[in-house]
């Protein structure tokens, strides 16, 4: 009896997670401009959202900014992960820590807020007319996606034996082709899903893009934000749902790196007990 009421609480939970986004997909090949009556299934709104230069250029600047964010992120965060990796004092490494954690945890809310009232201070010190632009929402970009890039590699460098690198040298290697042929190995399955992530969260983002984003500049996020102050047309469910297929599938790639890597690790685990 206890496992049934636990497999129907856990079918309840799952609707409502997943249901508003079967609503988005089926309405996305809804025929009629209805946005709560299904008529005859059409990929009309999939031909009117091509047509709509608007949200495409929209579009365009949400992934040229996601990786362009990710870009950076992904390889700053990689270094700093290694960093962190090598800190000797155990109270220098948990400060290190705990400030990594504080753009993933404070308010976005409060994280747009205080960067616009940080770039419009700088911009006004040298003189710049307009003090929010494309740089600057990049720059804000990169700011929370870097904590999910560490968190990623940084357990795959603990995991890692320490000794492997000391042994490549041993053999002729210099410190640099030890870590090109030893540890980055190591790494890149934290280096991919950190990238997957940033790269999601960056084109997810609104509240720190809407703070730090020039006139310019907008991104989807803020774009599908000021269309709801008059009306969200059917070509939005469309977009809506290429997006989750695409974030769908990073998902599963994200998934199948880890369990790939983790098969990996219990192998030579196996290995060392034998």
């Amino acid at each position: 009896m206890k496992k049934v009421i636990s497999n129907i609480l856990t079918g309840l939970v799952y609707v409502f997670l997943f249901a508003p986004i079967v609503v988005l997909l089926v309405f996305s090949f809804n025929g009629s401009k209805s946005l709560s009556v299904f008529s005859d299934p059409s990929l009309y709104w999939y031909k009117e959202l091509l047509k709509d230069r608007n949200t495409l250029e929209t579009v365009r600047n949400s992934l040229l900014l996601a990786t362009t964010a990710t870009a950076i992120a992904t390889a700053m965060g990689t270094a700093a992960a290694w960093g962190i990796d090598r800190l000797r004092s155990r109270w220098y490494r948990t400060a290190i820590n705990t400030v990594t954690d504080i753009p993933m945890t404070n308010p976005d809310i409060i994280t747009g807020i205080s960067m616009m009232l940080m770039f419009v201070f700088v911009g006004r010190m040298f003189g710049a007319r307009n003090s929010l632009n494309f740089w600057t929402i990049l720059i804000a970009h990169v700011t929370f996606c870097l904590p999910y890039v560490i968190l990623q590699v940084l357990p795959k460098l603990q995991q890692m034996d320490r000794a492997l690198p000391e042994a490549a040298m041993d053999l002729g290697c210099t410190p640099f082709r030890a870590f090109w042929k030893v540890e980055l190995p190591e790494m890149l399955p934290g280096i991919v899903t950190g990238a997957i992530m940033a790269f999601t969260m960056s084109l997810d983002d609104f509240v720190i893009s809407y703070f730090t984003s020039g006139t310019g500049f907008e991104t989807l996020p803020i774009r599908i934000y000021s269309m709801t102050k008059k009306t969200v047309t059917p070509k939005m469910y469309a977009l809506a749902t290429i997006i989750f297929f695409i974030t769908l599938t990073l998902l599963l790639i994200s998934n199948a790196i880890e369990d790939s890597d983790d098969k990996e690790s219990r192998k030579q685990k196996n290995a060392k007990n034998d």
